[in-house]
């Protein structure tokens, strides 16, 4: 392909630079364009992810760039420190509850004082194994906590938390616990290795982690050259940096053309982007959107929480039969564990008093759901609050919405056949789709005003991320985008096009106020007790039964008496006297 006059720039350049690239600029073209061009050289191409890594595997081995070599941080990491050495990788990040039994942690006075400390000597430990520091007492980890029950916690246990964190740390470092795969890259940055390498090719440069980013700056032998986009920050929570902005003596590179976002599109990015001229003057954004593309077979669902997605999803799928398939990115169990393991049937266990169901250690050491709701306060916990929202939402019908959900997802491979793809921010960076429908659980022009006019500069990095997220979003879409009206900056006017679709607030009236994919149970008393069974409602009556639901709440439900639901069950062969 032809390159454009910034590309060729890049592929020209001499010595370290650092490219800031718009979303869908082909930046993995230009970098494979650039290593082209230094045929001699032995070059690494630092990725991502491994999703990212294998994508690049392909387009280098497609265009015979066999002297450019492809990995992760972690993969670079792992080959340095764990093969061949006695060290065993916990798979998953340690949960809680073993970190509880490990450390023999005991109460401190307070009701789940251990589990909630245990919970932090895990923060405090990816903070330590993502940083760039090289001692545990050298973080500041109160700085990063936020929440009010949180922060007062940490602010009062601070010294153990940091104690506690050295001391798993240690014995993981003495073979006596399997180590996780951030504390393998920690100890990969502390070994200061040198990379033999001429040129080091560093991507998504704006979500590197501190321990990674001073790695890279170490290779002064090498050119290196990082790219990202300083707007598509988003894994700050994950104690991410944007590298961009901590690099000195690198000469700068802009690719400002976008090959995936048409005219309107990139018009509409830029004008999110300028929510950030609210709290700050230091702003530059270009994008020139040069997209042709037509096409709207691959459609999505974007938001940012797992709670409205499931939402949406459920009620596409279930209540209103929108859709008959769909596939959500990052594989559908995602959506429904928290970091430290538990998930939705755990919790929904819980909900229900049913201790025996639980699985997960931590959560079935709760009394109730007061006990794990405060818990996850404590510890910030925000995918815990996120089930334990679906759970209190849906109840015992979530069996049977989580079932009707995994019947109907895709695998893998058929992903594009889907009916609707749904993904949070997160798992869908870096993709792309035809028409992209935005849930209304993003940041507002108004919030982003108030929030600062409150706040101040305190809130100016967390608003950022906001901002960015949604820039992300309003960027996934090839085609079109449908976009509720709040989320629209309020100068901007929507052109006369179908490239831009504004989702008007519905209109709730007086008799109908849903707030729930399935109807809750109603309250009147039986009225159709002698009224026939539909189809549609005995597979509806099974399920419920099924998920556990009461006789008693299947009668209010449906409106009818227990005896007839009783004998409709039986009737139906799911009870028997």
């Amino acid at each position: 392909m032809k390159l454009t006059e910034e590309q060729q720039a890049i592929v020209q350049s001499e010595g370290n630079i650092k490219i800031n690239a718009v979303a869908g600029s082909g930046k993995t073209t230009t970098l494979l364009t650039y290593a082209q061009a230094r045929p001699q050289q032995k070059i690494l191409y630092l990725a991502f992810n491994r999703s990212v890594k294998l994508e690049a595997i392909r387009k280098f081995s497609e265009a015979e760039c066999h002297h450019v070599e492809i990995e992760t941080a972690h993969s670079l990491a792992y080959r340095a420190v764990v093969r061949g050495s006695r060290f065993r990788i916990q798979q998953n990040d340690l949960t809680t509850y073993q970190i509880k039994e490990i450390l023999n942690l005991k109460p401190k006075g307070e009701a789940l004082s251990e589990y909630v400390l245990a919970g932090h000597i895990s923060r405090c430990m990816r903070l330590f194994c993502n940083s760039s520091e090289r001692k545990v007492q050298e973080l500041d980890y109160l700085a990063t906590v936020s929440g009010e029950e949180a922060h007062e916690f940490v602010k009062k246990h601070y010294d153990e938390i940091i104690h506690q964190t050295r001391l798993l740390l240690a014995k993981m470092n003495r073979g006596e616990v399997d180590i996780t795969h951030d504390f393998y890259l920690k100890k990969f940055q502390l070994h200061e290795p040198i990379l033999p390498y001429d040129c080091i090719l560093f991507d998504e440069g704006q979500d590197a982690s501190p321990a990674m980013l001073d790695i890279f700056m170490r290779q002064d032998h090498a050119i290196r050259v990082i790219v990202g986009d300083t707007h598509q920050q988003i894994y700050r929570w994950r104690f991410a940096i944007n590298s961009l902005e901590q690099v000195d003596n690198f000469k700068d590179y802009y690719l400002t053309q976008s090959f995936r976002l048409n005219t309107h599109l990139s018009k509409l990015a830029e004008a999110v982007i300028h929510y950030k001229f609210l709290f700050t003057s230091n702003l530059n954004i270009n994008i020139a959107g040069v997209g042709k593309h037509r096409k709207s077979q691959v459609k999505a669902t974007i938001g940012r929480t797992n709670l409205a997605l499931l939402v949406k999803a459920i009620d596409m799928l279930v209540e209103n039969g929108e859709i008959e398939s769909v596939y959500f990115e990052g594989n559908f169990s995602s959506y429904t564990y928290a970091q430290d393991g538990g998930s939705i049937y755990d919790v929904l266990s819980l909900y229900n008093d049913y201790k025996q169901g639980i699985r997960d250690k931590l959560i079935r050491s709760m009394p109730n759901m007061d006990a794990l709701e405060t818990y996850a306060e404590k510890t910030d916990d925000a995918e815990l609050k996120t089930i334990i929202e679906i759970v209190k939402k849906y109840g015992r019908k979530l069996p049977y919405l989580m079932k009707e959900l995994k019947q109907r997802h895709l695998a893998d491979g058929e992903k594009g056949k889907a009916d609707m793809i749904f993904s949070t921010v997160h798992r869908c960076k870096g993709m792309e789709y035809d028409e992209v429908t935005l849930l209304d659980d993003f940041i507002t022009e108004d919030s982003i005003d108030k929030l600062f006019r409150d706040e101040g500069s305190a809130v100016a990095d967390a608003l950022t991320e906001e901002i960015n997220l949604l820039y992300v979003a309003v960027t996934r879409s090839k085609n079109k985008l449908r976009i509720a009206e709040k989320l629209l900056p309020k100068d901007f006017d929507v052109p006369p096009t179908h490239h831009i679709q504004v989702i008007k607030p519905p209109k709730v009236s007086k008799k109908e106020n849903k707030t729930t994919a399935i109807p809750q149970f109603r309250k009147s008393q039986p009225t159709y007790a002698n009224k026939r069974w539909t189809e549609k409602e005995e597979d509806e009556l099974v399920a419920m039964f099924n998920s556990g639901t009461s006789i008693e709440d299947i009668a209010s439900y449906f409106e009818r008496t227990k005896s007839a639901v009783y004998f409709r069950l039986k009737k139906l062969g799911v009870i028997y006297d």
